[in-house]
């Protein structure tokens, strides 16, 4: 169905174009900021005052006239009534009857208005990236759990995505730790599948320290390095063993969070790169500095103002994340045939993504007329007292131990706070779903490019922008509906008649929900979704304040609004990778 933003951008669209058909307007819509205001506003006639050399007010009566005179020839029930305020918004409220005969349509077909996006696209999203040998800490969340959440929103509206997990597998860590494996470990280990990612993380950090102050393990270290670049089966061996251990850990908290992702390392792309720098030269495109073969790319400087390098191949002959990177982006789109290409890292990447972008650009690897590509950049999260999240021992706090401690503090909120009637399984899911959600609510709900504070205490806080706030919102529906014992199909036939305005504020409500999911699509930042959600809880929880629904004459039609406002709450917890919970 189309969205509520739509059909009144196109009635306006149509009434500038009667009106000033000399000027191309887009019509400037917005959701209105407070109810007094209406439903929507449109604020063109300030920026048509100077053109049209009339005063913002006179333009705006007439935009209300030609959108009356349109309505009346195309859709007379859309709007209710329009005024005009201050110094030329026009306030716009819709017909309580559209909006009921619309919900009605969408509880029938179940669709919540979400209109598949056609010609179907194809997305890759490359989030998550850890290294191998390595922990996943805190710095892994954000990029882990906001691209899930975009990917959930792209599916949603059925693009076909392809979730990729871009590892760093590859290097010159693996020839260090290799050479220790060899020297150091391997007599001492009978079984390496019994070996866990915290022995290899031990053992990481003994090899780079041996690197960095012993010249002979050094140099064999390099060349395990060359071994393993041209295959020799026992570096191989040893590498693949590293891999799994890792991607075993990887694979534990990926379960935990429900995500799903496809690995896809910097291994893939190995072979491909020799042939990359190649082309890169044949093209004239590089040029040497201090032996290392870089692309000067227009507008990028360093802080002093010289040229900055992007660096495809250093001076001892070895590739380096540039070169990789510009690899898979050029496979994403000749092979994979994506067109649009998405990046969720740390803030501190948008430059070399920025240089990637125009590299490939340059090489004639990207149109951007026909692929759109995206880095998705974001803050950092940071402790209670404002500094970067790490353990006391100055080391990055590891991923599993936050998720867990996160279930453990809300098992104690639990306790104190959940029905007698729970059992024990019962409340540890709920427990699991709680603390899990709360998680990632209070990173999704945050606007991605800024850093932002974790706090279990606030986080699992029942008042407020949180999870927990949301799912009582959620549990009060499913109480709702067990005690009236109405099921959805009976209420198909009940027609939704808007008269008091806790009904038609929440109807309103339900029916932008597509028009967030949308808009989440070009901006990516799914902060929108959670403040969306979170109005929808509170005007609900107004509505249940001034709304009887049991045992009234309009008891039928409220429980229809009750199970469409769960409907979408559901479906919003599921986007944004929250299970849902009916009992607390």
């Amino acid at each position: 169905m189309e969205t509520l933003y739509a059909q009144l951008q196109r009635v306006f669209n149509q009434a500038f174009q009667t009106l000033y058909p000399d000027l191309s307007v887009q019509t400037a819509l917005s959701q209105a900021s407070a109810p007094q205001f209406g439903h929507y506003q449109c604020n063109n006639a300030m920026r048509l005052a100077k053109p049209l050399k009339l005063p913002p007010q006179q333009i705006a009566q007439q935009v209300c006239a030609a959108v009356n005179a349109q309505l009346n020839f195309e859709q007379p029930n859309l709007i209710q009534k329009m005024e005009v305020a201050g110094p030329g918004f026009i306030n716009i409220w819709l017909s309580p009857l559209l909006i009921g005969q619309q919900l009605d349509e969408l509880f029938s077909t179940a669709s919540l208005g979400i209109a598949p996006v056609r010609p179907r696209q194809k997305i890759v999203i490359d989030f998550s990236s850890p290294n191998t040998a390595k922990e996943m800490h805190v710095g892994h969340l954000r990029s882990t759990i906001i691209g899930d959440c975009l990917a959930r929103i792209f599916e949603l509206l059925d693009y076909e995505v392809l979730r990729l997990n871009h590892i760093g597998d590859w290097g010159t860590a693996f020839g260090m730790l290799i050479a220790y494996l060899k020297q150091y470990v391997k007599p001492a280990v009978a079984d390496f599948e019994q070996i866990q990612l915290a022995d290899l993380v031990m053992w990481y950090k003994a090899a780079k320290h041996r690197f960095d102050c012993d010249a002979t393990f050094k140099k064999q270290a390099q060349l395990e390095v060359v071994a393993l670049q041209g295959g020799d089966p026992l570096a191989l061996q040893y590498w693949q063993l590293i891999c799994k251990i890792s991607a075993r850990a990887y694979q534990q908290i990926y379960t935990t969070l429900d995500i799903k992702i496809t690995n896809r390392g910097e291994s893939f792309y190995q072979p491909m790169l020799a042939e990359l720098v190649a082309d890169l030269q044949q093209q004239g495109l590089i040029e040497l500095s201090d032996g290392a073969k870089c692309l000067y790319l227009k507008g990028f400087n360093n802080r002093e103002g010289a040229p900055l390098p992007f660096m495809v191949q250093k001076s001892d002959g070895g590739y380096n994340y540039a070169t990789t990177d510009l690899a898979a982006l050029r496979h994403r789109i000749d092979v994979e045939h994506a067109s649009r290409l998405i990046y969720v890292t740390d803030a501190g990447q948008t430059t070399h993504f920025q240089m990637l972008f125009a590299a490939a650009e340059q090489a004639g690897y990207l149109d951007r007329r026909q692929v759109r590509c995206d880095h998705v950049a974001f803050g950092l999260v940071l402790r209670p007292d404002g500094k970067k999240f790490k353990t006391r021992s100055g080391d990055t706090e590891r991923l599993s131990d936050l998720l867990t401690q996160a279930i453990t503090q809300a098992e104690k909120i639990l306790e104190t706070r959940a029905s007698p009637a729970l059992s024990g399984p019962d409340k540890a899911k709920i427990a699991q779903a709680l603390g899990l959600g709360a998680v990632k609510y209070a990173d999704l709900s945050c606007h991605r490019v800024n850093d932002y504070v974790f706090s279990y205490e606030r986080m699992l806080k029942f008042e407020g922008n949180t999870a927990a706030f949301l799912m009582y919102a959620y549990v009060r529906i499913c109480s709702i509906k067990r005690k009236i014992n109405h099921k959805p199909d009976d209420l198909s036939v009940v027609p939704l008649v808007l008269t008091h305005p806790g009904e038609i504020e929440l109807a309103i409500q339900l029916r932008q929900f597509t028009e967030v999911l949308y808009a989440i699509t070009e901006d990516l930042n799914p902060h929108r979704l959670c403040d969306y959600l979170y109005q929808l809880a509170e005007k609900f929880n107004a509505f249940f304040r001034d709304c009887r629904v049991a045992g009234v004459p309009e008891q039928n039609p409220r429980l229809k609004l009750c199970e469409l406002t769960a409907q979408v709450l559901k479906t919003g917890f599921s986007t944004l990778g929250i299970p849902v919970i009916e009992h607390m």
